[in-house]
Formats: structure tokens, sequence, C-alpha cells
């Protein structure tokens, strides 16, 4: 193909005004000189790679993905510990429970070779009526009234012992200030 007379020369751009007239020129792209190609290849395309976006480059990048892997870490290992903690809390509470278990099993035992005993046997026929000929039922009343704090054999009145009788304002200040000295 050879050049238009009126066609721009091969270095000049296509849509540059001419330099004596001032007007554009309207170019047919068949006609034109100029390859696609050859223009991509006369203007270099700017490289993106120095130039940050918002202020991040590389290295904030991976610092950035470090800080949050670190802090995911941190959480799962935190998770981790508050599980073992929780699991370590219900394993003592359960050999608390096996203690007091341990505990009402021994009682248990103790109570069972206590009912097998003979004489605890013999104690409930006797309340049954299922006794010797000697023996002699007896039932308390069930209105019968409740013993004394004094009564001979409660744990008040000791074997030997005399009761002391005084007034409640004496033994307010026996308490506070100690017994008072015998004249």
């Amino acid at each position: 193909m050879r050049p238009r007379p009126d066609s721009p020369p091969p270095g000049r751009p296509i849509d540059d005004p001419d330099p004596e007239t001032g007007a554009h020129e309207a170019v047919d792209p068949e006609d034109a000189d100029v390859d696609e190609p050859s223009l991509s290849a006369a203007r270099p395309r700017p490289s993106l790679t120095g130039v940050g976006i918002a202020g991040l480059n590389r290295r904030r990048v991976a610092w950035i993905l470090g800080l949050v892997l670190t802090a995911w870490i941190v959480v799962v290992f935190a998770r981790q510990v508050g599980d073992a903690s929780a699991k370590a809390s219900e394993a003592d509470a359960a050999r608390d429970t096996n203690a007091e278990m341990a505990t009402m099993v021994g009682s248990l035992q103790r109570e069972l070779a206590l009912v097998q005993r003979e004489e605890f046997i013999e104690q409930q026929a006797h309340g049954l009526g299922l006794g010797d000929e000697k023996d002699h039922p007896f039932a308390l009343a069930a209105n019968a009234p409740a013993l004394s704090a004094n009564a001979p054999g409660s744990a008040a009145v000791r074997l030997g012992a005399h009761p002391q009788e005084e007034s409640p304002l004496d033994s307010w200040l026996s308490l506070l200030f100690g017994p008072a000295p015998s004249s």
C-alpha cells in the first residue's frame, strides 16, 4: 500500500493536528500506514508494580497476613486452653463425686454388716413381738411427751454432777466477765 499525499507522515500520530493548517484530518483506518500493534509498542504501558494501593506494598501485606495468622493461632490456642481448663474442672468435680460415692458405699456396707448381725435381728424381732416367752413387748404411745433436758440418762446431766440453779442474768454475767468468785 502506498501512502496518500494528504496522509500524515508515518512517525506522526494520527489524531494530531496538521502543523500548517492546525486542522485535524480524518484518516481512513484502512488507508492508514500505522498498524495498531505499532501504536501499543510506541507507547509503553506504565508498570503498577511500584505503586502501592492505598499505601500497601508487599512488605506491609506480608506483615498484615502474619499478624492475622498470629491472632488466629492465639485465638485457637486460647480456645484450647479454655476447653482444657473446663475439662480439668469437670474431672475435679467427677473426682469429688466419686469420693462422696465411695464414702456413701462404705457407710452402706457398714450398715449392711450391722443389719446382718444377730443382735440387730433379735432387737427387730422384739419390736415386732417375735421374741422369747420371757420378753414383754412394749411401745411408746404416739402422743407421749418428749423427755426433759435434765431427765436421768440425758446428756445434759452427767452422773455425779450437781446442777446449779442460777438466774439468766447471772448466767450472762458469768459468760461476759467470768465466773463469780466464791465467798
